[in-house]
């Protein structure tokens, strides 16, 4: 994602481009579009702000994606890393929100700290909507599991549930204490987020203890 600007909607137009070079032509418009951007890029550095340390599947992807977008994108500018880890990739969000908003820096980090706007959570004061969105290198479909031991066998089961089903979490900002909150305020369900856990392998331990 990026800051919003002109520079930087030119690059989400070339993006959306890509991905559907297969089946469009390119129009006057689009040549046109493409030797603005071209000016503009030559001979610069474009920042990928990474929200993870080096190694992580974050990482992985922003390095894998340097190394041929600049291929792709009119001017050929050269795409670095720059990691900067550190509370859930809300850091590096933070820095790139904050960042001139000149079209050379991109941030890579969990979308899912932008849950954290919605639910009030402390740090996250800043509005995600001001972001130019490129893309995403996967999506990921979210699901929540509960054992047969908690007597929940569907959604009007655990309405009428007396007591709030446990959920287990890693953390604030994360999907796993995230994907719980949603459930309690925008579902209505009964839920006691229990957070603090180390990762979703001691989650389902306790699950099944």
């Amino acid at each position: 994602m990026r800051r919003y600007n002109r520079a930087g909607k030119n690059v989400a137009t070339l993006a959306l481009a890509l991905a559907f070079s297969i089946c469009l032509h390119a129009t006057a418009n689009d040549a046109l579009l493409a030797a603005e951007t071209g000016s503009f890029y030559q001979g610069k550095v474009v920042r990928i702000v990474v929200g993870t340390a080096p190694g992580g599947g974050f990482d992985v992807y922003a390095r894998a994606i340097a190394r041929h977008w600049g291929k792709h994108i009119p001017g050929h500018p050269q795409l670095i890393i720059e990691n900067q880890p550190g509370a859930a990739t809300l850091l590096a969000a933070k820095n790139v929100f904050h960042a001139k908003p000149d079209g050379l820096t991109i941030g890579n980090f969990i979308a899912d700290i932008a849950l954290g706007r919605l639910l009030n959570q402390p740090g996250v004061d800043f509005d995600f909507q001001k972001f130019e969105w490129i893309g995403v290198p996967v999506r990921d479909n979210i699901v929540c599991a509960l054992t047969k031991a908690s007597g929940i066998v569907s959604i009007g089961a655990w309405k009428n549930s007396k007591s709030p089903v446990k959920l287990g979490g890693t953390g604030r900002l994360v999907i796993t204490d995230n994907a719980a909150l949603v459930v309690k305020h925008v579902l209505g369900l009964p839920v006691h987020l229990v957070s603090g856990y180390t990762g979703t392998a001691p989650i389902r331990l306790a699950a099944e203890s």
